[in-house]
């Protein structure tokens, strides 16, 4: 068996099987605000509009799966069919870091208008003009797509900061949304191999407490940031993407586009809490 790096077991979630375009990956925990000797409870969850199914841990393609503290980092092991993908008594009081991390899998573009809706809605400038200059095909290519969410956690006190952990890419909270003054906005960072991606699309979905849910986007400025505006009592999901041309044209020969998707979950305390 595949090992994870500091884990006895890898696990994965039936992603194959959606079509990865417009669909958001992330970690949904079942509170984000938990006092110490609590368990952290979170599933994973594919779908569109901060709304999708919980998925079952089974044996497949995990790279990474992590709950950091401010001071360690502790590896999650699971078994396969697990639901709630994550079940770990809470470590002592601070702000922890969820870290989910997949292989890649693959789909198929069939029609050129699903490619077009999808590089249009994420953002992706020059992906049409770039896709044809290469001379691909507006059917029959492939594209590879990897996963990286995150998620904090308040647990306690929830001090500390969220902070780079290493993915290839990332949503960094600039601010702690359980301890700081956030009436201004969230600032958040987005990274692509440890550098800040300016442009960058940020997609904010704002799920408020009767569940309905609100979709904004903005643009990171010459230095990656954005300052995300946020309500008291709301749970937020925020999702960037980026595209990557692989180093093939010919898609007999394999995949042409790689897409690796970032998120980050995080709630705002109602006032007074």
């Amino acid at each position: 068996m595949r090992m994870f790096k500091k884990a006895s077991v890898f696990l994965s979630f039936a992603l194959v099987a959606l079509p990865a375009s417009g669909h958001e990956f992330w970690i949904s925990p079942e509170a984000y605000q938990i006092d110490p000797g609590q368990s952290i409870r979170a599933d994973l969850r594919v779908g569109q509009d901060f709304n999708g199914p919980a998925y079952s841990l089974i044996p497949r393609n995990v790279e990474r799966f992590e709950l950091l503290t401010q001071k360690s980092s502790i590896a999650i092991e699971g078994r396969a069919g697990d639901r709630p993908a994550l079940d770990f008594v809470a470590p002592d009081p601070g702000l922890v870091i969820v870290v989910h991390e997949t292989t890649n899998s693959a789909l198929s573009y069939n029609e050129w208008e699903k490619f077009v809706t999808f590089v249009t809605h994420k953002a992706m400038d020059t992906a049409l003009k770039d896709h044809v200059t290469r001379g691909i095909p507006q059917t029959g290519f492939r594209e590879t797509y990897r996963r990286y969410a995150k998620s904090l956690i308040s647990v306690g006190n929830a001090a500390g900061q969220d902070r780079a952990v290493g993915l290839r890419t990332e949503i960094v909270a600039l601010a702690n949304p359980y301890t700081d003054d956030v009436s201004a906005g969230l600032p958040v960072r987005v990274l692509l191999d440890g550098a800040p991606r300016f442009n960058a699309q940020v997609e904010v979905f704002a799920k408020a407490p009767d569940g309905s849910v609100t979709v904004t986007t903005q643009r990171t400025n010459d230095v990656g940031e954005a300052t995300i505006a946020v309500q008291p009592d709301h749970h937020y999901l925020l999702d960037a993407v980026a595209l990557e041309a692989l180093p093939n044209d010919d898609p007999a020969n394999g995949p042409v586009w790689h897409t690796l998707w970032a998120s980050l979950t995080l709630a705002i305390p109602a006032e007074g809490s």
